[in-house]
């Protein structure tokens, strides 16, 4: 009998059911795919002027309040200082109440002291009535001037006070520019695009930067209406992607954001259901630990 052909058909035979049993093993399902992105922030210029200091490089990380760059101040700074001038030539004018004052003051302390002798004399039948009544008039008399001098002393101070306002508020005006100038980094990530060079010209609204928050990063995928009911929102999910070994990476993603509004299937989005023409956009947050990156696809499971 001649067993060799035999033995050698049935051990390749269980060597192809091992190979496709192998195959059936690794494939891989997934209820929807998507790409990821981040969510971008564009930092525009506040001020107008040349870009004296701007140092900042593609990829680098910055933190949140991190000084990097300002904007040429120096007429801004300037301004301020005129406007500072003119305030103070104006307080300048303001009248010294008390010195102003204090003549009338003095004749007022005069007259009540005249005033005590007077009364004294009349007591010793050394004056007449008349005399210490033509003292009181006088008093009198002195008290309203002063009341009326520093009622009119006491508007111009005001008035001069208050057209001091205006340069005031140019002064604090100002002040708001001069702290745009200093280009301040909002949020802590990393710098993705570099818009603008130093000694470029700045004019307010220019992009200067796009910055994103890459720690945690953004899987916006596509669901079919049928597969609606079986996600909700900070629903914990499955995320799998490449991990360049023909594996995959899995971690844990939560469902952050399920828009309510169907649209027509994009054409780079695979879907559980290929043969539906509308999808909803979801999207879920993966903690980043650096391996995902913008643009990088990701598939999901909704049962773990």
């Amino acid at each position: 009998m001649n067993t060799a052909p035999e033995n050698r058909y049935v051990l390749f035979k269980i060597m192809v059911i091992i190979i496709l049993s192998a195959c059936n093993t690794n494939r891989h399902s997934f209820d929807a795919s998507g790409s990821f992105e981040a969510e971008e922030t564009i930092v525009s210029a506040e001020a107008q002027g040349m870009l004296k200091a701007f140092d900042i490089q593609e990829g680098q990380s910055l933190q949140a309040g991190e000084r990097i760059g300002y904007v040429d101040s120096v007429q801004l700074h300037l301004k301020k200082k005129q406007l500072e001038a003119q305030i103070r030539a104006l307080t300048g004018k303001k009248p010294n109440i008390p010195v102003q004052l204090s003549a009338l003051q003095e004749q007022l302390r005069t007259a009540e002291k005249e005033k005590v002798r007077i009364t004294n004399l009349v007591k010793g039948d050394a004056a007449t009535p008349k005399q210490l009544d033509d003292m009181n008039a006088q008093i009198e008399v002195l008290k309203k001037q002063i009341e009326a001098q520093q009622s009119s002393l006491n508007i111009s101070s005001e008035g001069i006070s208050k057209d001091a306002i205006p340069l005031q508020i140019q002064i604090e005006q100002l002040e708001d520019q001069l702290s745009k100038c200093h280009i301040v980094n909002p949020i802590a990530g990393t710098v993705l695009t570099k818009y603008a060079e130093a000694n470029e010209m700045a004019t307010v609204g220019k992009p200067l930067y796009k910055i994103a928050d890459l720690s945690n990063i953004i899987l916006r995928a596509y669901i079919t209406g049928d597969q609606l009911s079986q996600i909700k929102l900070n629903q914990k999910v499955s995320v799998n992607t490449d991990d360049g070994n023909g594996g995959y990476k899995k971690t844990e993603g939560i469902i952050t954001w399920i828009s309510d509004k169907a649209e027509f299937t994009p054409k780079t989005i695979q879907t559980k259901d290929e043969r539906a023409n509308m999808v909803y956009a979801i999207k879920v947050k993966v903690k980043n630990d650096g391996v995902y990156k913008i643009g990088m696809y990701g598939e999901i499971l909704f049962d773990e």
